[in-house]
């Protein structure tokens, strides 16, 4: 029925609806900002409350598949320790997962 409205056009002697010609658009941009921006705005809004929250002794992964433990924090970056005696400064926003809850790693 909403596709039959919008496509009707107008009776004799009657002008345009500049509303119903730019519903579809409207309602696509509705829609893409629905499952598009707003989950993507959401996700980042959980990945920088866990960056803000990370401690000492958790367990993480970065973006290039590093495992690690951290070791000390600082204001930007966090020192993990992936082996005995083997300690990377990484980027706080290389780091994606918290590994705490995940099955031990060899």
């Amino acid at each position: 029925m909403m596709n039959y409205l919008l496509m009707m056009q107008p009776q004799n002697g009657q002008k345009a609806d500049p509303l119903m010609s730019f519903l579809p658009l409207i309602l696509i941009v509705v829609i893409f900002y629905f499952f598009m921006i707003r989950p993507q705005m959401k996700r980042q809004k959980e990945m920088r409350k866990f960056r803000e929250n990370l401690a000492k002794g958790d367990k993480v992964v970065t973006t290039g598949g590093i495992y690690g433990k951290i070791v000390e924090l600082k204001e930007n970056a966090v020192v993990v320790q992936v082996d005995s005696n083997v300690n990377l400064t990484i980027d706080k926003s290389a780091i994606i997962k918290d590994m705490s809850d995940a099955p031990q790693q060899r």
